[in-house]
């Protein structure tokens, strides 16, 4: 079932992360309090606008290793954890001092990896969010570092916050760092490095991320790129800046709220003009054209009103902007893609894509190979290869990778899919017809390998090239890795499925649910690189 948030007009949902070198010195662990009462007074700013405010709040690490006077982070995750249970109430307690100055209720949601890869849990969580917004609560989230244990030592807040962005249906997600923005270039190495203020396609990114975390966290300006392909595919605009000046962040919204007014109008315009000409073609379509030309202006492909008297522009705060895509990933697909872990990968061939892109499931007789292990109901990873035609289907249990000489060498991964067979299952019947299945295990739970409302795919909606309809959109793809640790040459790529186009979607389905295949846009979120303290 759909999870909708409830908003009146105008109103946004807005989530702020900040990382533990913004809420604790990283020296002596004191708690930063000038930024933290910043912070406070921008949220209830916002609240005061009629706005919903989310903070995403790592730090529990930084202020348990303040209480009890250690001097840095240590490397035993018992010890970590130890320190996040301490630190996790005082962290609270700080909070809810500050918002309470300002009689602004808050409250705090844990959450673990766990909580997110049960869908009942998972809705739940959605649910309990909606009901603090609604009552004008400030939720602050963390991770339940106590609890976890892999996530810790491998992943960041940073994702933590995209994923909570996704949850509560967010429209701006602010990852709040040690810099104003993104830049070409390291800015602490390279003086002339050029800052990136607005990010329209996250594929074509071309940005020095080689920052790492601070000593406190683990997250760089890398995890912020992955949070932020993360963000905008579920619809959420994203923006990296200064976590010193989060007074910015009101200013920020007015500026990128009335952009996003200005281009739907420019869209409006554009549709009325094309109308009009239309309409007015076989009367008095030259004089229509000279009427307009005084007032409208081309940029680029598109038509854009020009003002009669240009206003001068306030500054606005030096910022990177991250745009969401056009059709964003919702509900149970943003859940099956970044809410649960992949347990293996299944390969299959140009037929078994172009069923999929039909609106079909996955049968058997498109599998070429899978690698891992994994149960039924458990979610794996969806690569297309191209079956060549001395291609031999071993129907043995043993596990064994893909066999890269019998299939193209440069895979790409273009979603995931709870599965309805386990790895072994798969191995017998891979590459059979549906009625084979009962012979070749002794029953046949179900004629398909995942239902159709079980595979999401990452990306825009598929959208054939119009130069070539039948190729995979994927001009440059990097590879999916091979399972011997190699990564198969870029030459080679994957045919394409005769007729990629599918009908409308069903009524269960979002149109952003058809596949696009581009590997940039993927998101490996692999077992414990969930999110950490950042």
């Amino acid at each position: 079932m759909a999870v909708h948030m409830r908003k009146q007009p105008g109103q946004l949902t807005v989530v702020i992360k900040l990382g533990t070198s913004s809420i604790v010195d990283e020296k002596t662990h004191q708690p930063l309090l000038s930024i933290l009462s910043l912070i406070v007074e921008t949220a209830c700013s916002l609240r005061t606008a009629g706005h919903r405010v989310v903070i995403v709040s790592s730090g529990a690490i930084g202020v348990g290793l303040r209480r009890m006077n250690l001097p840095r982070r240590p490397k035993h995750l018992p010890q970590v954890q130890a320190l996040a249970a301490i630190g996790q109430s005082r962290l609270m307690s700080l909070w809810d001092q500050l918002f309470g100055n300002l009689e602004q209720p808050i409250a705090q949601v844990l959450l673990t990896r766990n909580d997110i890869a049960d869908r009942t849990q998972y809705q739940n969580a959605q649910n309990t969010f909606i009901e603090l917004l609604s009552m004008g609560v400030i939720p602050i989230v963390n991770e339940n570092d106590t609890l976890a244990v892999t996530e810790i030592k491998f992943g960041d807040n940073d994702t933590l916050s995209a994923i909570t962005a996704g949850m509560v249906q967010a429209d701006y997600l602010f990852l709040m760092t040690d810099v104003d923005c993104l830049y070409d270039k390291n800015p602490r190495s390279n003086p002339d490095a050029k800052a990136i203020t607005v990010v329209e396609d996250i594929a074509e990114l071309a940005a020095d991320v080689s920052s790492a975390g601070s000593s406190l966290g683990t997250g760089g300006m890398s995890t912020k790129i992955v949070a932020a392909r993360l963000a905008t595919s579920a619809g959420v605009t994203t923006v990296i800046t200064k976590s010193d000046k989060p007074g910015n962040i009101s200013s920020i919204i007015a500026h990128a709220e009335k952009q996003r007014k200005a281009r739907m109008s420019s869209r409006n315009s554009v549709t009325n003009f094309q109308d009009d000409s239309a309409l007015a073609q076989s009367t008095s379509q030259e004089s229509h054209h000279q009427d307009l030309s005084a007032s409208t202006s081309t940029l680029g492909d598109q038509q854009v009103a020009r003002t009669s008297s240009p206003k001068i522009e306030e500054p606005v705060p030096l910022h990177t902007r991250f745009l969401p895509i056009s059709n964003p990933i919702r509900d149970r697909y943003f859940w099956i893609l970044h809410g649960l872990a992949p347990h293996g990968t299944i390969y299959i061939d140009q037929g078994a894509w172009a069923a999929l892109s039909d609106k079909a499931g996955l049968l058997p007789v498109g599998i070429v190979e899978v690698d891992g292990h994994f149960a039924q109901q458990e979610a794996v990873r969806i690569v297309v290869v191209k079956r060549l035609q001395n291609t031999h289907h071993s129907r043995s249990s043993t596990p064994h990778p893909p066999n890269y000489e019998l299939h193209n060498p440069a895979p790409i991964e273009i979603g995931r899919a709870v599965v309805n067979y386990s790895a072994t299952e798969i191995r017998r019947i891979k590459g059979l017809h549906s009625t084979q299945i009962s012979e070749a295990l002794g029953y046949a739970d179900s004629e398909y390998i995942a239902l159709r409302e079980n595979i999401a795919f990452f990306g825009e909606p598929f959208t054939p090239n119009p130069n070539n309809p039948d190729r995979i959109p994927a001009a440059d793809p990097e590879p999916v890795t091979n399972p011997n640790g190699t990564k198969p040459p870029k030459d080679d790529k994957p045919d394409a499925p005769d007729s990629p186009d599918g009908p409308d979607n069903d009524t269960n389905s979002p149109d952003s649910d058809k596949p696009d295949v581009d590997p940039s846009d993927i998101l490996d979120l692999e077992d414990g690189k969930f999110f950490d303290d950042d």
